[in-house]
């Protein structure tokens, strides 16, 4: 038997559940993110902060540079440099500036896949003075994954990032 903690499957988490545990991020991330005030240091500890309490495929953030989105810190495997604005499910999010659930990333029109494995996928606006300076991504390997209990916990935890 593996010494690996085996991660929870968010597919089927209870909601309670997962809602406690975001609850505990959003409190470690308050106290982790502090007073700096680099957005870039920001969005990397709560990446890495994420992506190791959850256990999700892929979690990072993309910057808004003009007309695309540059690829910020992140944890997971290689990803995507550059996403044109309403390209994707992270252009999208961007220029309807809304969070979107996406349970099949497959059945996204335009969906553009950075990895095969990439099942599912929820990404967050973050807001800066009323502008959208990025979005927070996340993949995972299972179909329908993420509901509104991420969503809520999420937007939440870019407010933060963002010093809203």
């Amino acid at each position: 038997m593996s010494n690996r903690l085996k991660m929870p499957n968010f597919a089927v988490m209870e909601k309670n559940l997962k809602a406690s545990l975001y609850e505990e991020i959003l409190r470690d991330a308050e106290a982790l993110l502090g007073q700096e005030p680099d957005l870039v240091a920001r969005m990397a500890n709560a990446a890495a902060l994420l992506h190791e309490r959850m256990g999700f495929f892929w979690t990072g953030f993309y910057r808004t540079d003009g007309q695309e989105l540059v690829l910020g810190p992140f944890q997971g495997p290689v990803a995507c440099q550059r996403i044109g604005y309403g390209r994707g499910v992270c252009g999208t999010a961007w220029a309807q500036d809304r969070t979107l659930v996406v349970p099949d990333v497959e059945a996204f029109p335009g969906h553009i896949a950075c990895s095969a494995l990439s099942r599912s996928e929820i990404v967050v606006p973050l807001h800066k003075d009323g502008t959208v300076v990025g979005v927070l991504d996340i993949d995972s390997k299972a179909l329908a994954t993420f509901d509104d209990t991420d969503a809520r916990a999420l937007e939440k935890l870019c407010a933060l990032i963002a010093g809203a």
